[in-house]
């Protein structure tokens, strides 16, 4: 009977907490993906590469949503549990508080290690796989870029001036400043784009080349060119972000025989926002547990006590600040060693301070006692079991 409670508890709670974080992540991956949308607007990259792109970004925002969508999902739980009277039906078969805040915490735990795992090896990988996507795209949307009688630069080294777009698609009066390859202007007066799978050409008729190498200036008419809009490249970074690096490349960088060999950034400009990154992905999650002793804290009230509610609202608060605490301390964490020493032993010295926040009737000093110091035997085993 108790290993169905337990199994029911753990399949309400999984469902529940595993629906909303679908449902909030993809909330926040659509609130994104239009901030995204530049990079076909401005950027010119195609609809596949601006998917894929944001796809692949959704990893990272399940990873950072997971702590507070486990705390509202478990908050929740709990206090549908004690409403509808399912906790005294717990109790009554002879389960206590104390295994039921056990199994609470078990899977907490279990939270906490996927947390490490997803957050130190998948989330970078899909992260960096996006950042590839625009690295190996080219200007798709070449065409949807060009503004009339505007001045585009649309990649680097190279600006475009087109002084009539025609009702046909043509173009007229047409200016390019290329950079790319070598200094050199083009004048045109007319042309058009040719835009296929294989073949991105800017056909260019009736205009003059300007070239302007080592002080020389070299002057070329011509009646049609065809510029190849393939060696055009993106203004979209395509250098990866430190997020996006793997965890071992960036613990490589405090190994004197491997800092050397990473090309993507520099380790020795960088090592506060690398041990910030580190702490993030691997000792961070360590607050799941601490937000599941919080919750916890609901079972040492019935709804029948005058102070529920009030109790409540306090728990709610203060778990929300801990999971700001969590954000916020996390940037000051590398200014010295002794702020990292702070960071690190702040979530134990939170979960040493709950029995003292905890209110003192119902059996509570007892039983968040039991929660946070494991190795204390309870004074009468009746005060683990609630009536």
């Amino acid at each position: 009977m108790k290993k169905i409670i337990y199994r029911k508890f753990n399949i309400d709670i999984l469902s529940y907490f595993l629906t909303s974080l679908i449902i909030m992540g993809l909330i926040v991956w659509t609130i994104q993906a239009v901030n995204y949308f530049d990079y076909v607007i401005e950027d010119g990259h195609g609809l596949s590469v601006y998917f894929f792109f944001t796809f692949f970004n959704l990893p990272k925002l399940i990873h950072r949503i997971l702590p507070f969508i486990f705390f509202i999902s478990l908050f929740y739980m709990i206090l549908s549990y004690e409403i509808k009277n399912e906790l005294s039906i717990i109790w009554t078969n002879g389960i206590s508080k104390i295994k039921f805040a056990n199994n609470i915490i078990a899977l907490s735990i279990f939270l906490m290690f996927f947390q490490i795992i997803f957050g130190t090896f998948f989330s970078p990988l899909s992260q960096n796989k996006a950042r590839n996507f625009l690295k190996d795209s080219n200007i798709s949307f070449f065409s949807s870029l060009i503004k009339e009688k505007k001045f585009i630069n649309i990649s680097q080294g190279l600006t475009i001036f087109i002084n009539k777009i025609k009702d046909d698609g043509t173009y007229s009066e047409i200016y390019l400043d290329d950079k790319v390859e070598a200094s050199k202007t083009i004048y045109a007066k007319t042309g058009y784009i040719i835009y296929d799978e294989n073949t991105k050409l800017f056909k260019l008729l009736d205009g003059k080349i300007i070239n302007n190498e080592k002080s020389k200036i070299n002057i070329f008419d011509f009646d049609e060119i065809n510029y190849d809009l393939n060696k055009i490249n993106s203004k979209t970074i395509i250098v990866p972000k430190l997020q996006e690096i793997d965890t071992i490349s960036l613990l490589s960088c405090f190994n004197k025989k491997f800092k050397n060999k990473i090309d993507s950034f520099n380790c020795d400009t960088k090592t506060d926002e690398i041990k910030q990154e580190i702490l993030k992905r691997i000792f961070k999650p360590i607050y799941i547990p601490v937000l599941a002793i919080m919750c916890c804290m609901l079972l040492v009230l019935s709804k029948n006590n005058a102070n529920f509610n009030k109790f409540k609202n306090f728990l709610f608060l203060i778990t929300f600040f801990i999971i700001v605490i969590s954000e916020t301390s996390l940037r000051f964490s590398t200014k010295s060693n002794i702020s990292l020493s702070i960071y690190l032993s702040l979530p134990f010295i939170m979960i040493m301070l709950i029995p003292i926040a905890a209110p003192t009737s119902d059996d509570t000093s007892i039983i968040m006692g039991k929660l946070c110091h494991p190795n204390q035997a309870p004074s009468a085993a009746s005060n683990l079991k609630s009536p």
